[in-house]
């Protein structure tokens, strides 16, 4: 298994098991003080367990090597699971701003007790300590999916966040936890535009960044003399393995086996160096 995988499926792990306790402790919350408040916040951290079931489930799936059917492996597994989590963050996010409208409506108020209190502050905590984690794993394992968990663990901090401060408003304020709920539905849904974009972007196919092709730029005049004129440079990133297409351009003189010396030397230079399969095609210099 690819530490990239294993770095998926560790962190799916130990949010699986932290959720699931807070869940159990959030709603135990809620029923002893009667919070609707709590019971939604639990909830919300319960879907938490799920989004860790598809990162562990997903993270198993990229690990397979490349086969028939699939010749560049199954590493946009992560693609998919981070859709997959952020269509469970904008389903969050509608049901907070329903909830939200109808008590603003209804106009319903909370009364909060210290177990409340303590319930959740312990989930602010765990929540974002679990998000820096989740971004730290990201970063260096370069998993989307884990990034995608990360916002989510962070969003759940934030409506419990939102329920500390209705907690401590609510007395004075009997719809300030209706207008806080909409806002946090409007950042989830922002959140969710986010990553939805981020994975679709890298599925379409994405265009290779100027310090990428700077540098692979820098690195084959280094080797060669001549200006090779490189173009053409498309980047498809299958996640667990990628792959760039360029055209170079070499003098109408050289020999076919020299041009193919040349073109093979680069992509060794970009495998050794960058971890990119290349593949290059060759034109002549004059060729417009």
């Amino acid at each position: 298994m690819s530490e990239r995988a294993k770095a998926g499926l560790r962190e799916g792990l130990i949010t699986l098991v932290v959720n699931t306790l807070l869940f159990i402790l959030k709603i135990w919350a809620s029923i002893v003080t009667g919070s609707i408040a709590l019971a939604a916040d639990a909830w919300h951290t319960l879907s938490d367990s799920l989004s860790s079931l598809i990162v562990i489930t997903t993270s198993r799936f990229a690990t397979r090597k490349a086969d028939k059917e699939h010749p560049f492996g199954h590493g946009r597994w992560e693609m998919i699971a981070s859709i997959f989590i952020a269509i469970l963050l904008g389903y969050i996010a509608i049901e907070f701003f329903t909830s939200s409208i109808t008590k603003f409506n209804n106009r319903e108020s909370v009364e909060f007790g210290l177990i409340a209190i303590i319930a959740t502050v312990a989930s602010i905590i765990v929540k974002e300590a679990m998000a820096q984690y989740a971004f730290y794993v990201a970063r260096k394992s370069n998993n989307t999916s884990v990034r995608a968990h990360g916002w989510h663990h962070r969003s759940d901090a934030i409506s419990s966040v939102v329920v500390l401060v209705g907690i401590f408003l609510a007395p004075y304020f009997w719809w300030i936890d209706s207008a806080l709920g909409v806002a946090i539905a409007l950042m989830l849904i922002y959140v969710a535009f986010k990553i939805i974009k981020e994975a679709i972007t890298r599925l379409l196919g994405e265009e290779p960044d100027a310090e990428l092709i700077n540098s692979i730029t820098a690195e084959v005049k280094a080797i060669f003399d001549d200006d090779l004129q490189l173009h053409h440079i498309h980047l498809h990133n299958y996640i667990s393995q990628k792959e760039m297409t360029m055209h170079i351009r070499l003098k109408e003189d050289l020999t076919i086996g020299k041009g193919h010396f040349i073109a093979t030397g680069i992509e060794k230079m970009i495998k050794n160096k960058f971890d990119i399969e290349a593949t290059i095609h060759v034109e002549p210099l004059m060729d417009e």
